[in-house]
């Protein structure tokens, strides 16, 4: 028997007969398939075949395109008696659009607390806040502020109007001396940190202090308001402008009262807004200030009424307390921030 037979290539009906009758349709070597009705044309699946329709049987799950009417999840959602309900997420709001700069000064010209907290608050881009130090500086102003008014009325009794003029002045007085006084410092120990610093960041600090020194020019300029329109060497001004111009300067006048008052407490919590400059420089620059205040009671003998124990109890009350508040707030800044005086000075 030949190797080219059922062993070899092909089948042995095609290597016996020669022809590829028997071939199964679809071999390479069947021959074509006669048309529909000729004599050898191979009969049709019978009717009722699962096979005769083109389409799938009637009943079949994807007879149609969509979805079939008993489908479990007609819906995106879970299907009912699903244990955990769907999750409805809100809209998230979108981020509220910062005032213009035209709105901010609008606002500012009739309301001048708003003024003053645009004017006198630090908003320097990335500063660091720390409510906590912050709370502390309000419970030691409001504590030494319980404090003065005792040792006041403990050894300096109020018993008439003119005596609440007195206090109310000297206490005013003294806010004022405060503020003076923080003006000369200013610029002393700005100018030491600033020509302290490397070259590089001496140009940085340097563009910095334009809002500092634009809170003390505030200052100054809602003092000049008040001289404008009491001061008697003024009178002949006020009389040349007219009623509008008296109306105006009133107007005002009683704007910087507000401005000013709130400015100064301001001005004194963040020490005319250095940390625009760099954070570690208003707990230093406040323990100078506390310090000179301290020095110049002494000179000035303020509270000579009051025994000696309780003057200098009261007089390095505040200094030795704000010492320990700048010392402690340095301390944060350098453990939860990494801010030194070191590294602010790029040493």
């Amino acid at each position: 028997m030949s190797g080219y037979g059922s062993g070899g290539y092909g089948d042995g009906a095609a290597s016996g007969g020669g022809s590829g009758a028997h071939l199964p349709q679809g071999h390479p070597y069947a021959p074509p398939a006669p048309p529909r009705g000729h004599p050898n044309s191979p009969p049709g699946p019978p009717q009722g075949h699962p096979y005769a329709q083109a389409g799938p049987l009637p009943g079949h799950p994807y007879t149609q395109a969509g979805l079939p009417p008993a489908y479990p999840y007609p819906r995106s959602g879970p299907p009912p008696g699903y244990p955990y309900p769907p999750l409805h997420h809100s809209p998230v709001p979108p981020p509220r659009a910062e005032p213009s700069r035209a709105r901010n000064i609008l606002r500012g010209l009739y309301n001048p607390l708003y003024a003053a907290q645009r004017a006198f608050r630090p908003s320097r881009p990335g500063i660091v806040h720390d409510p906590e130090v912050r709370r502390l500086q309000l419970w030691r102003t409001g504590l030494g502020l319980l404090a003065w008014v005792g040792l006041t009325v403990t050894y300096n009794a109020v018993a008439s109007a003119d005596g609440v003029q007195g206090v109310a002045g000297e206490r005013l007085d003294q806010s004022w001396s405060s503020v003076l006084v923080l003006v000369c410092t200013f610029p002393v120990v700005v100018g030491a940190f600033v020509a302290a610093a490397r070259d590089g960041l001496r140009r940085v600090y340097l563009r910095r202090t334009l809002r500092p020194l634009g809170s003390v020019l505030a200052v100054m300029g809602s003092m000049g308001t008040s001289a404008l329109a009491m001061a008697p060497e003024l009178a002949g001004f006020r009389d040349a402008v007219g009623l509008p111009g008296r109306i105006a300067v009133i107007g005002l006048f009683l704007w910087s009262i507000g401005f000013a008052l709130y400015g100064i407490g301001l001005s004194l919590v963040h020490v005319f807004r250095t940390a625009d400059i760099h954070e570690v420089l208003p707990p230093i620059l406040a323990g100078v200030l506390v310090w000179e205040m301290a020095l110049l009671d002494v000179v000035t003998g303020s509270y000579d009424q009051v025994p000696t124990g309780a003057r200098v109890a009261f007089v390095l009350g505040a200094p030795l307390t704000v010492t320990a508040l700048s010392c402690w707030e340095l301390y944060r800044l350098r453990r939860d921030h990494g801010l030194t005086l070191r590294t602010a000075l790029g040493r």
